[in-house]
């Protein structure tokens, strides 16, 4: 699957792209601390630049098989180095048309616009190229930046689904919000 996603501030690398992997564990290694506390317990390994490189791959067969969109975020001054990421994953078609986004930020560059940029791209991508019906986003209750982001965005509040994510070794209730696309009704 070919991604083609421009926007004006931002590089948005395709997984199919050779110089990925040092760039991915850079943004990792730079934001241990700050993505702690929203993501799931990381062995010390995946801070191994071979971990990166099967994680692309993974990523890659996923991508192949139409289950995955996966974009990483670099600001189009400062192209070598990735700030985030935004992707459609569980890309599920027939009468379903539905998808989980997950997205995730340079704990420096919150609060700049950026995110908003690259997932108002990439909804875009999902609602006129790949004609999907929902966009699902399940965040954790006090993760109060990336509520903004999504509510800026038009999603809805849909419910509350209890001990969602295993997130920093313990279950996490998670908000479910979510995106309709209206050309589709």
């Amino acid at each position: 699957m070919y991604v083609h996603i421009q926007t004006t501030r931002l590089r948005l690398f395709t997984l199919d792209d050779i110089t990925l992997a040092p760039l991915v564990l850079d943004y990792f290694a730079r934001n241990q601390t700050f993505l702690t506390p929203w993501e799931t317990v990381r062995e010390d390994s995946f801070y191994t630049l071979q971990v990166q490189q099967e994680m692309i791959l993974n990523d890659m067969n996923h991508s192949a098989s139409g289950q995955l969109v996966k974009l990483w975020i670099a600001k189009a001054n400062e192209p070598d180095r990735i700030i985030g990421s935004v992707a459609l994953s569980n890309i599920v078609r027939g009468a379903f048309l539905s998808c989980h986004l997950g997205y995730r930020l340079d704990g420096e560059e919150e609060g700049k616009g950026y995110m908003t940029e690259a997932l108002q791209a990439l909804i875009d991508y999902a609602f006129q190229d790949l004609e999907l019906h929902r966009i699902e986003a399940n965040i954790i209750p006090h993760n109060v930046a990336s509520f903004r982001v999504v509510e800026k965005l038009g999603f809805m509040h849909e419910g509350l689904a209890r001990k969602y994510l295993r997130i920093n070794g313990k279950w996490e209730d998670h908000v479910h919000m979510v995106l309709l696309n209206e050309a589709l009704e």
